[in-house]
């Protein structure tokens, strides 16, 4: 069984641009994108593409109706809007498990997940012929067990005339970034496995579940397949097989050897249909080396929990720690509620999102004077004193102007749109790093090993003029002190002294006692950063970058109150963040890179499992250590594992964090290497601490 979505001849240069193609495709009825002859993968129905009563992409769209599941309308909503959907033909997207009237001279697109109750709603709407033909996409591979329990009840219906594909895609996966992803989220629980206690009422975190003692064995190992399936969807939709590594002893080894086997099980059964059915990694067929094949990279959230919960200083960042972001939206509260999308065809933050925010605002102020000028020029050409006034124009006297104006119009617009998104999205910003004193956070934690338990309880207790610290800050701040500092650095008594300030403050210390409890048991490495200096390179605020913030103040005065803002950013320490690398960004570098990386690192990573899915099972890939074990590849250890790549994925079992995200991507921009980041999830840091609250309160 199987199938993936149709892959272009040269491959999309992002995984988001690689899922954005294999959508396209899917709500074009799975029909060739180009005039070249392209293999069809084989349908589980046994009904091959040829029977399509479709045209080509390059034609004129069929017109189609998109049947969509909660977890499917997610991978969309990321990468695609209604316009999108329109541009391909599609008329009407709706629920799956919702009511639909009969549209029985449309073609219906189907895309949801491989469950039971939904091959039975599919079966109940072939039953009822609701559409004039139906093609079912499955976001990963549908069990044989359902596809059976589909084929009895379309044999026992005679609907199967209907039915003109069944595909798995290999998507489940979101992609809110070109170089950033996570998976699905779990599907609810079903009654037949709720053996598991309380954390399956409600949705449960891949940190939290692999980490809780009261996990039970089956729950692990079906978290740890349904991470796999995740995965190998991201590594087929990239279309290339990697070199996969991962440290030994945890969740990432089991994760790695899973994947392992299920890409070599995909080869295995490409190569035994002689070309009847196309491979899953169709772009390998002429053989890469190993010097271009990429890597996969599969770590443990448990590697850095700092990253995590401190507080950065990158606009997105910012964005996801002071405000809702989801599936590439974001939510402001205040002065009132407005939602604001940050799609792909965002210019502005696809540039700024991993930039320091003082730099933020000096581009928001130059691409509004630039916006200025732009629709000035408009007006003075035109005659007309506003961009809005230009269908008063006289067309008879001024016709070549008003097709040049109208010719602009559109992207002057769209410009404008973005423009005062991110003005708003960047106010509310500086309002809550006023309110809450984040530059002086950033800053402190910036330089967290020159801290001492004393300094970190006066910025804990001392009041301040330019903000207050919320309870949750100051226990980020404890949180991160704790786990930069080396192994019983800090004596008891001052562990008694920092949970007392915390509690003083209102704080929940559950969190506190559980990272505690961990350290002790299992003696985290100290994370240290390397290269670099630890301490923020502070600015004059006289310098080019910083300029940005008086302009910046200078648009915004008129939206707030009695010259609220210049109050607001004379409190804003300018500063740019230190030129380090956190750890999942330092075994990035000696992984991909071991020529720059130093001796710790190598010696650290020389030892992780090292999995080859197209070498044998039986060899040892040259290295020592001998056979492998039922995972395939080496394990043995030693220099031979060091190889140099260009292009990397970097995947965090337990979640992902947007400081992370944006250290790796800075690492990445001056190295000339290319590095997708990805986790199980994307947790914002109050969400981070909020787990380590549960899992403290499950193991107290």
């Amino acid at each position: 069984m199987a199938s993936t979505a149709l892959k272009h001849a040269t491959a999309p240069t992002t995984l988001q641009q690689a899922q954005t193609a294999a959508l396209l495709a899917l709500l074009n009825l799975n029909a060739p994108s180009d005039p070249s002859p392209v293999q069809r993968p084989g349908t589980p129905s046994g009904k091959t593409s040829t029977g399509l009563k479709v045209s080509a992409v390059t034609g004129p769209p069929v017109w189609k109706v998109l049947v969509l599941d909660q977890q499917t309308k997610d991978v969309l909503a990321t990468v695609l809007r209604v316009q999108d959907l329109r541009d391909v033909g599609v008329t009407l997207h709706v629920q799956l498990h919702s009511l639909r009237p009969p549209l029985p001279d449309v073609p219906a697109v189907y895309f949801v997940a491989p469950t039971l109750d939904n091959v039975r709603r599919i079966a109940e709407d072939l039953d009822k012929c609701l559409y004039e033909s139906f093609h079912l996409n499955f976001v990963e591979p549908l069990p044989r067990a359902l596809l059976e329990e589909l084929a009895a009840s379309v044999a026992v219906a005679g609907t199967g005339d209907l039915v003109e594909q069944v595909l798995d895609q290999y998507l489940s996966f979101i992609a809110p970034s070109p170089s950033l992803f996570s998976l699905l989220s779990p599907l609810p629980a079903t009654t037949s496995s709720s053996q598991a206690g309380p954390s399956q009422a409600q949705p449960v975190t891949s940190y939290t579940l692999l980490n809780s003692p009261s996990s039970t064995e089956q729950q692990i190992e079906e978290e740890i397949e349904r991470i796999s399936n995740g995965l190998f969807s991201a590594v087929v939709t990239m279309g290339h097989v990697p070199i996969i590594r991962a440290p030994k002893g945890n969740a990432a080894e089991m994760i790695a050897k899973k994947l392992d086997i299920k890409i070599r099980d995909a080869i295995l059964s490409a190569s035994r249909t002689h070309g009847a059915t196309s491979s899953l990694f169709a772009q390998d067929a002429s053989g890469l080396s190993n010097l271009q094949r990429p890597l996969l990279l599969i770590l443990d959230r448990n590697v850095d929990l700092v990253s995590m919960i401190s507080h950065g200083w990158t606009y997105q960042a910012l964005v996801s720690d002071c405000l809702e972001i989801k599936l590439n939206r974001v939510v402001v509260t205040h002065p009132q509620k407005r939602s604001y999308d940050l799609d792909s065809k965002d210019f502005f933050w696809a540039k700024n999102a991993p930039n320091p925010f003082p730099q933020v605002a000096e581009e928001i102020d130059t691409e509004l004077n630039k916006y200025k000028q732009d629709a000035a020029e408009i007006t003075r050409s035109t005659g007309v004193s506003d961009v809005n006034d230009i269908s008063q124009i006289d067309v008879s006297s001024n016709a070549a102007h008003l097709k040049t104006a109208i010719t602009q119009l559109p992207e002057l617009t769209a410009r404008k749109a973005v423009l005062d998104t991110h003005m708003n999205i960047a106010t509310a910003l500086l309002e809550q790093i006023k309110k809450r004193a984040l530059d002086e956070l950033f800053s402190t934690e910036e330089a967290i090993n020159k801290q001492t338990v004393a300094s970190v309880l006066e910025m804990i207790r001392s009041p301040r003029p330019s903000g207050t610290l919320t309870p949750e800050d100051k226990l980020r701040l404890v949180l991160v002190f704790y786990l930069s500092s080396p192994d019983n650095a800090i004596s008891k008594d001052d562990i008694v002294e920092l949970e007392k300030e915390l509690k003083n403050a209102g704080a929940n210390t559950e969190s506190f006692e559980y990272v505690r409890r961990t350290r002790e048991i299992s003696r985290m490495t100290v994370a240290t950063a390397v290269g670099g200096t630890s301490t923020p390179v502070l600015g004059t605020g006289q310098g080019e970058l910083f300029r940005g913030f008086t302009a910046f103040g200078n648009r915004l005065t008129d939206r707030l109150k009695e010259g609220g803002l210049d109050n607001l950013i004379s409190g804003v320490k300018n500063f740019l963040p230190a030129n380090k690398l956190l750890p999942v960004t330092r075994i990035t570098e000696a992984i991909m890179d071991s020529s720059a990386a130093s001796n710790q690192s190598l010696q650290e990573t020389d030892d992780y499992v090292f999995l080859d899915p197209r070498a044998s099972r039986h060899t040892g890939l040259g290295l020592s250590g001998g056979p492998s074990g039922p995972g395939g590849g080496a394990s043995g250890t030693g220099r031979a594992k060091r190889m140099a790549f260009a292009e990397g994925m970097v995947f965090v079992v337990g979640g992902a964090g947007y400081v992370e995200y944006g250290n790796l991507e800075e690492w990445a921009a001056k190295t000339g290497k290319r590095v997708t980041y990805g986790g199980t999830e994307i947790i914002d840091p109050g969400a981070f601490v909020n787990i380590l609250q549960d899992l403290g309160r499950s193991t107290a």
